[in-house]
């Protein structure tokens, strides 16, 4: 079920009617009995695969808790994390070692390869379980004694599929002490379902088709102009793709009753790369920072340590997307810049003065650099796109003028919300307001609202 089909939102409908008409005591095994008609909804095969994780983790953390400080404590947190690292390894990177280790000993490619299908959600459920038992090993949250509780933790609807990750103390305290949504929280959480929806198929599914065209022909859109145009056609449409799925999960969680954190903060308003990653996918940079790059050493071992492990971790944050070399280089080239930023002390504050919109114009061409990897099938054709980006003809522009209007209005949108803060503040002001900006968002739906199958969330893939 995608977020963005009549069959998901009668789920939710049914979801939302029978949590809230049952007693109390119910609503964790409804909400788990439905998270589990959702994930099986896609392929039930994998619903094992998401119990034996959860059982390990769960059965872990208790374990872990009940050691003293030494070396089986950090036994049991290394078992447990070595064995979601090899659930994860063996369905996201066998057959890309499968392939390399092919070409290392000049056989075909597919000569190793398996039969295998990506579970999904399986890169976010998984680093969302290894936190929380990494927790319970640094003794800053409480192993779980209710399964049913963690089993909901892991395979919570909303998020289950591409996030955001959600820290285990966050949503133990929503769940624990659980309270039905104020009438603001439901007020934000129906704005937050209209404006994922808008964003996804009024903007990125519009963008979508233009870098759709452009990826999967390079040769026939020679031009400067062209491939400049076809990436940042990609560029908007990850963001609103991504953006969009994440404020759906916020606000379904909303009208649950729990809290998820804010995962976009205006990324292209960015003054420095720095502050990209402040600002994107918020989620999985804290995560980033808070179980691989501290750990790692953070900057507490001068600058060449800390280039290393700013390296390493922007490195692996790539590898985590997916299963080819492109995905590596992009981590290693945002690791660079992050490293060149730091080593060059560009301060990645927000203050808006005459200098700020070059610094925000270097950092979307700088990101959109980055994402021609994303994008890009393999490095023959990111060298070809990139090529085209800086060297050729003039060629032509893909975007429409109506498709430059919209990327207008959302900056506008994103200028005055930077500023303003209004829409976090929508839900609090008059209720003309609030109905004036939803018929907005069901308009531009009408209106701009691409409505293809074919064009999935592309977060979906992780």
């Amino acid at each position: 079920m995608l977020f963005n089909t009549t069959s998901f939102f009668l789920f939710l409908a049914v979801v939302l009617v029978v949590f809230y008409a049952s007693p109390r005591p119910w609503r964790r095994y409804l909400l788990l009995a439905a998270s589990y008609y959702f994930y099986g909804s896609w392929n039930p095969k994998f619903i094992p695969l998401l119990l034996t994780l959860t059982v390990i983790d769960y059965t872990a953390a208790r374990w872990i808790e009940k050691l003293p400080r030494g070396p089986k404590r950090k036994a049991a947190l290394i078992l447990s994390l070595c064995t979601n690292l090899g659930f994860l390894g063996f369905f996201k990177y066998y057959n890309f070692l499968a392939g390399n280790l092919a070409w290392l000993m000049g056989k075909p490619s597919g000569s190793f390869f398996l039969d295998i299908v990506l579970p999904l959600g399986i890169s976010f459920h998984t680093f969302q379980s290894m936190s929380y038992v990494v927790d319970v090993y640094r003794g800053e949250q409480q192993a779980v004694r209710d399964p049913i509780d963690y089993a909901l933790f892991i395979c919570f609807f909303p998020q289950l599929v591409a996030g955001p990750i959600v820290r285990a103390r966050n949503f133990f305290h929503d769940l624990l002490d659980w309270h039905p949504p104020v009438a603001g929280d439901v007020l934000r959480g129906v704005f937050l379902l209209a404006l994922g929806l808008t964003k996804k198929m009024a903007f990125a599914d519009q963008f979508a088709k233009i870098a759709n065209g452009y990826f999967q022909n390079v040769s026939g859109n020679p031009g400067v102009l062209t491939a400049w145009s076809g990436v940042l056609a990609f560029g908007m449409q990850i963001y609103f793709d991504f953006s969009g799925y994440t404020d759906m999960a916020i606000g379904m969680a909303k009208l649950l009753g729990f809290h998820f954190p804010v995962n976009f903060r205006r990324p292209y308003l960015a003054s420095s790369i720095t502050d990209f990653w402040r600002r994107w996918h918020i989620s999985l940079s804290s995560w980033l920072r808070d179980y691989l790059y501290i750990p790692l050493g953070g900057s507490r071992h001068g600058q060449w340590m800390t280039y290393r492990n700013l390296m390493l971790t922007m490195l692996l944050g790539g590898l985590w997307h997916g299963t080819n070399w492109n995905f590596l280089i992009w981590g290693g080239y945002h690791g660079a810049l992050l490293s060149i930023e730091r080593a060059l002390g560009v301060n990645p504050d927000r203050e808006w003065n005459w200098i700020y919109p070059f610094r925000a114009l270097l950092t979307v061409a700088l990101a959109m650099i980055g994402w021609v990897f994303f994008r890009a099938a393999d490095f023959a054709q990111s060298r070809q796109v990139l090529a085209a980006m800086f060297h050729g003809p003039a060629g032509r522009l893909l975007l429409e003028p109506w498709h430059i209007e919209l990327v207008a209005v959302a900056l506008v949108l994103a200028v005055l919300e930077e500023k303003l803060e209004w829409f976090e503040r929508l839900n609090e002001g008059p209720a003309l307001a609030y109905a004036a900006a939803l018929a907005v968002l069901l308009l531009g739906l009408d209106v701009f609202g691409v409505i293809d199958a074919s064009i999935p969330f592309i977060y979906f893939q992780f």
